[in-house]
């Protein structure tokens, strides 16, 4: 059963059966929105990328993404980039790998990001998620929404950070602008 999550809150990542996850998938969704111009309505293409910035005790040690398929440890690995959107009609676009038991003891959270690369801002996409998926089964554990349509380039979507023994999910949802994850630190840092 999904869980659709509002802004700030969490949800623990363990099974329903009281085992504990061992590896999740964050997937990023979007669509160009339409416009109205002078000659009907257009989209134009949007390219989004979702990051996963790795920390330790709240300071940055790797960054997964485009750029940097997989991390350093090889935890946590991206699936590859997608320069339009909405090719998977509703599923994911764009996907972020983290094997949970692979994490080392010192990351104690990941947080995720998704940057307008092209600089358009969220009010001409529609219909963006992300989500958790658990990869054992293919099971959705919790979407996030990204809706708003806001004059900004990217967002903190979420974080997924150690909860004692295992590890919990927080939906952060926070506005802000920049083309790549590097332009997102002052942003990010309030969150951790």
């Amino acid at each position: 059963m999904t869980v659709n999550l509002t802004k700030g809150q969490g949800i623990s990542l363990q099974k329903s059966d009281g085992g504990t996850l061992t590896s999740v998938r964050m997937g990023l969704g979007w669509q160009a929105a339409k416009r109205r111009g002078l000659f009907g309505s257009r989209t134009r293409e949007i390219d989004l990328d979702a990051s996963a910035v790795l920390f330790a005790d709240k300071q940055p040690v790797d960054v997964v993404f485009f750029r940097h398929l997989v991390s350093d440890d090889g935890s946590v690995r991206h699936t590859g980039d997608n320069l339009v959107g909405g090719v998977g009609q509703g599923g994911d676009d764009e996907s972020i790998l983290v094997d949970l038991q692979r994490v080392p003891v010192h990351i104690d959270q990941i947080v995720f990001t998704v940057n307008s690369f092209t600089g358009q801002t969220f009010q001409e996409v529609q219909n963006a998620f992300c989500r958790l998926v658990d990869e054992s089964n293919g099971q959705e554990l919790a979407r996030y929404t990204l809706d708003g349509g806001g004059a900004y380039t990217a967002q903190i979507m979420a974080k997924v950070h150690r909860a004692g023994a295992g590890w919990k999910m927080t939906a952060l949802g926070a506005p802000a602008n920049g083309r790549t994850f590097q332009d997102l630190m002052p942003a990010i840092l309030p969150h951790l």
